[in-house]
């Protein structure tokens, strides 16, 4: 039997319905970050306490970091998504980009994003 070269067009609607429901929590975690952010520059709390003040400046400039790290983790992943859409349309979608063989479906199901095979991800590093 010879191997495979693409995923069907059915399989690919498969990926498609994956990746885009995957986008869609992924835009609502984006804007989620973004509005928190946004609303944390005008929850001014005056307290008399400097200590109580320090606190709760650091634990606000950490919690603005990790909401800032959450927004660009979820706008990198939203791009890779993006993409994936595109390779589908093209039907290039889960090719290996270096082995140019299938990324098992399983690897798709779970990185839906990934343009590499485990076992080329293996060998970059």
């Amino acid at each position: 039997m010879e191997e495979k070269t693409r995923y069907s067009d059915e399989e690919l609607e498969e990926f498609r319905q994956i990746i885009l429901e995957k986008l869609e929590l992924t835009k609502r975690d984006y804007k989620k970050a973004m509005d928190e952010l946004s609303k944390g520059n005008e929850n001014g709390v005056d307290d008399t306490s400097p200590t109580f003040h320090a606190l709760e400046e650091g634990s606000e400039t950490q919690s603005k970091s990790q909401l800032i790290q959450l927004a660009a983790r979820s706008q990198k992943f939203i791009q890779g998504l993006q993409a994936a859409l595109v390779r589908i349309e093209n039907k290039t979608y889960g090719i290996c980009r270096e082995t140019g063989k299938l990324i098992p479906k399983e690897r798709l199901r779970a990185v839906p994003h990934a343009t590499l095979s485990i076992e080329a991800k293996q060998h970059r590093h």
